[in-house]
């Protein structure tokens, strides 16, 4: 099966990684985790871990919520979730693996 490239549009094998054409690294279709709900989930229930769990970190997420009663978590998680929101696809899908 064929899917066009994310940076010129060419066709290109669904499981190519890199594009051959222009160079430009495909992001995973295998991943079902999405930055803008991981970033929602962060800003509100981020002081219990729950986007730590969300992405898969489950270690992470208990020490969040282990510590959630001190609100350091909270703040981090705040800080986490604007950073979710405001970088791109790629360097989002980075954290997951």
């Amino acid at each position: 099966m064929q899917v066009f490239c994310r940076g010129c549009g060419k066709e290109i094998h669904e499981k190519a990684e890199i594009c051959p054409s222009c160079g430009v690294r495909q992001l995973s279709s295998q991943s079902d985790k999405n930055k803008t709900t991981a970033g929602i989930l962060a800003l509100f229930l981020g002081g219990l871990g729950i986007h730590k769990f969300y992405m898969g970190k489950s270690g992470m997420g208990i020490l969040y919520l282990l510590f959630s009663w001190t609100f350091i978590p909270a703040i981090i998680a705040f800080v986490e979730g604007i950073i979710f929101l405001t970088e791109s696809e790629e360097k989002f899908a980075s954290r997951l693996s």
